[in-house]
């Protein structure tokens, strides 16, 4: 078994709670409340400014150029591409600007921050690979339950469970593999621990929309 099945194996509980939580449970059926949503797109928006700069200072620090080139590429993705859908999406819902960083979204890019820039490159890589995976898996999910109505977040839900991001997913994962298989055993479990806290996150953030979760 490689790394990457083994820190899934970790967090599968919690990525099943992550299926049946509300938030994920409404977006599927198209009936989440427009407020949750907005809330959970201005803090997404500002969270992807923070993780690109996070995968940026992995290309930085990555020990093989390739890998470099390709974090580096994962943070423009990030910074980008992404904010861009999420700039369509503040027009489509009404929204005009971010607001404050709320304290779900903060934990987390300060975790993820943090992590990138101290850690090894190693934990680093970890850490920072839940947010593509866990993404993935849930856009995936939800497009294959979709239900026969409008689905208002459709947009979200195709760039998620779409080929294009799915390779990134892909080159994510085989990456942190490859390292994992060259390290130390006690290094992997510190990957595991960084990835294992970074889907903690995951969840958080999504439920503090739902919540509604200022400080």
């Amino acid at each position: 078994m490689n790394w990457s099945e083994q820190a899934w194996q970790e967090i599968t509980p919690i990525y099943k709670n992550i299926l049946e939580m509300p938030f994920i449970v409404e977006l599927t059926e198209g009936t989440l409340d427009i407020q949750k949503f907005q809330f959970y797109m201005a803090q997404d928006s500002a969270y992807l400014e923070h993780f690109g700069r996070a995968l940026a200072l992995i290309g930085a620090r990555a020990y093989h150029i390739q890998d470099a080139l390709t974090f580096m590429r994962f943070g423009e993705n990030a910074i980008i591409v992404e904010n861009a859908l999420h700039e369509s999406y503040f027009a489509d819902f009404g929204l005009t600007a971010r607001g404050q960083i709320q304290p779900a979204c903060h934990h987390y890019i300060h975790f993820l921050k943090s992590t990138a820039a101290l850690d090894t490159v190693e934990v680093g890589m970890a850490a920072l690979l839940p947010c593509f995976w866990i993404y993935k898996q849930v856009g995936d999910y939800i497009y294959s339950a979709k239900s026969q109505r409008d689905n208002p977040y459709q947009k979200w839900i195709d760039t998620y469970a779409g080929e294009e991001f799915g390779n990134e997913v892909k080159k994510a994962i085989g990456i942190c593999d490859r390292i994992a298989s060259a390290t130390t055993i006690d290094m992997r479990q510190k990957m595991t621990e960084a990835f294992v806290t970074a889907a903690r996150l995951e969840y958080d953030f999504w439920n503090a929309a739902y919540t509604l979760r200022t400080w």
